[in-house]
């Protein structure tokens, strides 16, 4: 969407990946993943600042900030993401967490859009995304408390006050991400974001909740444990 004609987003993204699971590999405490993060974003800056200079025909200042747009909004949150099922009072890798991350937002997403068409008629941001309504937003985010009480029983490893507030940041989270990439597109001037999924808004679309969700559920869960 942006038309960024640069391989570093990808060199930093893969070693961003590369070295967060080296951490988990080597059981290092999940409290050093900040200063690992702080480290890898250091190394963001410099290297993006850098690239600037083999930047030939688009303008410095926009090259520079598609760069750290994509670092920010994409690399980030997914390098953030894979640290999720690490957080647990043991410290060791639970896949509930995250599969229960992806119901929730699966579940705020699908009611959010049930609940407006059926009785949406507030709009939430019609500037940005017209379809949207505050009662689908309402809907989305009590169905999504609710099915967070059932994780609760059958994933364990977090509390029942833990998913309660992972279900927060997922309604609320993730919908300023739907409308991010909303908005995202529209200014690009494009329906979808690539055509790889036909029909459902482009690739993107499927994690456009998640992206935004992820690093406040990171961080709160690394606050709490």
């Amino acid at each position: 969407m942006i038309k960024l004609n640069s391989v570093f987003p990808y060199v930093i993204g893969s070693l961003l990946f590369v070295f967060g699971n080296i951490l988990n590999v080597e059981d290092v405490p999940s409290k050093l993943i900040f200063e690992y993060v702080g480290v890898a974003l250091f190394l963001t800056i410099f290297i993006s600042f850098a690239s600037i200079l083999f930047a030939k025909k688009e303008e410095v200042i926009s090259h520079l900030g598609k760069i750290f747009l994509t670092i920010i909004y994409i690399v980030v949150p997914f390098t953030l993401m894979v640290q999720i099922p690490f957080l647990n009072s043991t410290f060791n890798y639970v896949n509930t967490t995250i599969l229960g991350v992806f119901i929730l937002i699966w579940v705020n997403d699908t009611f959010a859009y049930l609940t407006g068409n059926l009785i949406g008629k507030n709009k939430l941001l019609e500037r940005i995304s017209p379809n949207k309504t505050i009662e689908g937003f309402i809907g989305g985010m009590l169905f999504t408390f609710i099915v967070s009480y059932f994780l609760a029983q059958h994933f364990e490893t977090l509390s029942l006050v833990m998913w309660i507030v992972i279900a927060g940041i997922v309604s609320i989270f993730g919908v300023l991400g739907d409308l991010i990439e909303s908005m995202f597109k529209r200014q690009a001037g494009v329906k979808d974001s690539s055509s790889l999924i036909p029909g459902h808004g482009g690739f993107l679309d499927r994690f456009d909740s998640v992206i935004f969700a992820a690093p406040f559920i990171f961080i709160y869960l690394q606050i709490v444990q």
